[in-house]
């Protein structure tokens, strides 16, 4: 049966990292336009915690989907699953699982990079003003609903691939002789 504090630390895990997300996307940076002694403009950005939150958040996240991993030995390893419809829930949720990850893990991650990028002088000319390139909004909002997703997903594989292992009759107690029933 499924470890009920597995999936308690899981989610907890799920919801540091959706929480960290949110504040990720609250905080993004942003960029006005400022002009120094010699006349010559810049882009001006405020703090930077948005990248330190959105990477903390693909820790957290890379930690969980590491713990559901290990636990289920990533459904390669192991004893084989009966045939069941567990198990091709199972199968179905450690794919859905896995996608929902990456796509999470990419918003977050490219959401980082893009929020830690910023440019001064973008015109060496000094007659145009230069763009000040911010993360667009969204992007950390994004990888918040994959986390949500990804944890849902995630459990729903632990819950089934623990009834898909745990269920049956086991191997040593089948009848390995030809039967021969209603002839």
């Amino acid at each position: 049966m499924a470890s009920s504090l597995l999936l308690a630390v899981v989610f907890v895990f799920d919801l540091i990292a959706f929480a960290l997300a949110v504040a990720a996307e609250q905080r993004r940076s942003t960029a006005s336009l400022a002009q120094n002694i010699e006349g010559r403009k810049y882009c001006q950005y405020d703090s930077d915690i948005a990248t330190g939150l959105g990477v903390g958040s693909l820790f957290i996240l890379v930690a969980s989907q590491v713990i559901i991993m290990v636990v289920t030995r990533c459904l390669c390893c192991g004893k084989p699953m009966a045939p069941s419809g567990s198990r091709s829930w199972a199968i179905c949720l450690f794919i859905t699982a896995w996608l929902t990850f990456l796509i999470a893990a990419s918003c977050l991650l490219a959401g980082s990079v893009r929020n830690a990028y910023h440019t001064k002088y973008r015109d060496l000319m000094g007659e145009r003003a230069p763009s000040c390139q911010t993360l667009r909004k969204g992007v950390f909002g994004a990888g918040a609903a994959f986390i949500v997703l990804t944890g849902i997903v995630s459990e729903l594989y632990y819950v089934s691939f623990s009834k898909a292992n745990n269920s049956g009759i086991p191997s040593y107690a089948r009848d390995t002789g030809v039967t021969m029933s209603n002839l």
